[in-house]
């Protein structure tokens, strides 16, 4: 995203045989200070994923004890690290797509059929959106956290990784 937009730039700058103006150079320095934002919203997401995970799974499942007893969706270890492990891979390209400013490829490699997956396995996807939008609050509530991080307004990029959440949930669901 960010060499993009330093090329597209300097190419349009050099089609026209000048030099970068003012504005250009401001608009230049937005995308190095967002991302800078970026790179500690990924960074705090992606330290911290093991726990979003797992306190979303358990917040899930004492919210919805059915999928843990006998006969559950997630009644034994395997199904509960299955849980685990799904709830993590998409955690993981919700942060690729925070890091890029791109769903596409939380699109293309992550939820593209993920609920016709889900549904011929017989995972209650409104189980797992739950799932993620727990996650979505805690990296959220993570990321607008100021404590040790690029000074600046962070609501906008907040409100962008929302949106992956809300995509996630709403493909397996």
């Amino acid at each position: 995203m960010t060499y993009d937009a330093f090329t597209r730039v300097v190419a349009q700058a050099d089609s026209r045989g000048e030099f970068l103006n003012a504005g250009q150079i401001d608009a230049l320095s937005a995308v190095v200070a967002d991302s800078f934002k970026r790179l500690d919203a990924v960074n705090r997401i992606t330290s911290n994923a093991s726990k979003l995970v797992t306190n979303a799974a358990r917040d899930l499942f004492e919210q919805q004890p059915a999928l843990i007893a006998p006969g559950g969706n997630a009644y034994t270890h395997r199904r509960i690290a299955a849980c685990l492990r799904d709830l993590d891979i998409i955690l993981r390209y919700v942060s690729y797509a925070i890091y890029l400013g791109d769903a596409s490829v939380l699109e293309d490699r992550c939820l593209n059929g993920l609920r016709e997956t889900y549904l011929a396995l017989g995972v209650p996807g409104g189980s797992v959106a739950e799932g993620i939008r727990k996650i979505k609050d805690a990296a959220i509530a993570l990321v607008l956290d100021r404590n040790g991080i690029t000074p600046g307004d962070c609501s906008a990029l907040a409100s962008e990784i929302g949106t992956y959440f809300d995509r996630a949930a709403a493909a397996v669901s």
